[in-house]
């Protein structure tokens, strides 16, 4: 049977970010210095190929430090924690690694900048995501005010509307967030925004590149998992710009072929935390069934790198 034709626009930027890079070789290197297990608070990035391969290699996933002994290393994910949990990991002398993104890093520290500022904080975030616990954890309660929408905004009570400033998830879509940034400041005129966006690099560069493909596909196929913001943001951006059939997978059996039915162009992508992998099995799976030509639309160069923390490129102690 002749193979129809098929065109595969392939996102550049995609996949792994500099941030989860780094979380994942942290995960590694500690199992290295310190032998199996090594445990984890929360998935160290939200893949479950990525999740599964390290708890193969002796890490041991948790979701909360309660559920580690006192003598093995545990490791923060990269999402970031509230203060409170190194805290409680050095009332019990753990070893841990923090294995937070730097760019989260960043606002958290813009957060604790503002408070001492005397400033309360308003954060855009997703209520419930790891990112947005961490950052509303490093001020004590009440002290960050968490919106969602736009109609968030207008119901945020504050304590003084002279004296706010705000911070963002690094994960969110850049246009949605422009929206609620502009009522914030339409409501709050003197509200004090971050001297560089929130939103990290990566999410703005494969937002981007979505931008750039989507309107040349028939579908949009996103390698990534449900609990990946990043990931979900990257569907919705494709919707908005103008990709009729935009789905997220996990993997190339989650392909839902039926409804890819008829078309003759798809563009893929992958989350910040999606490993390339997955992607090659997704455009395998299109040359099984089509006679595939590539095509990169490539809209930015990544060069960004990350150090892991100092404790993992010493040398392991005797034993």
């Amino acid at each position: 049977m002749t193979k129809s034709e098929l065109t595969l626009f392939l996102a550049a930027p995609r996949g792994f970010c500099a941030g989860v890079d780094r979380a994942i070789k942290i995960v590694e290197m500690a199992l290295t210095k310190w032998g199996a297990p090594v445990y984890v608070r929360h998935e160290i990035v939200h893949n479950k190929f990525v999740v599964d391969s390290l708890r193969d290699k002796g890490a041991i996933f948790v979701e909360e430090l309660d559920e580690c002994p006192d003598d093995r290393p545990v490791i923060f994910s990269a999402h970031g924690v509230p203060k409170s949990v190194p805290a409680a990991a050095e009332t019990r002398n753990m070893v841990y690694v923090d294995a937070t993104c730097p760019l989260v890093s960043k606002v958290h520290i813009e957060a604790q900048r503002h408070a001492e500022n005397g400033l309360q904080m308003i954060m855009i975030g997703h209520k419930g995501h790891p990112e947005t616990i961490g950052t509303m954890g490093q001020l004590p309660d009440g002290e960050v005010l968490l919106v969602e929408t736009v109609a968030d905004v207008a119901e945020v009570t504050v304590r003084n509307p002279d004296q706010i400033a705000f911070v963002t998830q690094t994960t969110l879509s850049v246009d949605d967030t422009k929206d609620i940034i502009a009522a914030l400041e339409a409501r709050f005129p003197k509200i004090i925004g971050p001297h560089k966006e929130d939103i990290c690099y990566a999410t703005t560069n494969r937002q981007d590149a979505v931008k750039a493909v989507a309107p040349k596909a028939d579908a949009l196929l996103v390698v990534g998992a449900p609990n990946s913001s990043n990931s979900r943001r990257l569907v919705e951006v494709g919707a908005k710009a103008g990709c009729n059939y935009a789905q997220l997978v996990q993997r190339a059996e989650n392909i839902d072929w039926r409804a890819l039915d008829g078309i003759t162009s798809v563009a893929i992508t992958a989350g910040a935390s999606a490993p390339e992998l997955l992607v090659n099995e997704v455009i395998d799976a299109f040359k099984a069934r089509y006679n595939v030509t590539v095509e990169l639309v490539e809209t930015a160069v990544e060069k960004v790198e990350f150090k892991v923390p100092r404790v993992l490129r010493e040398s392991a102690p005797a034993r």
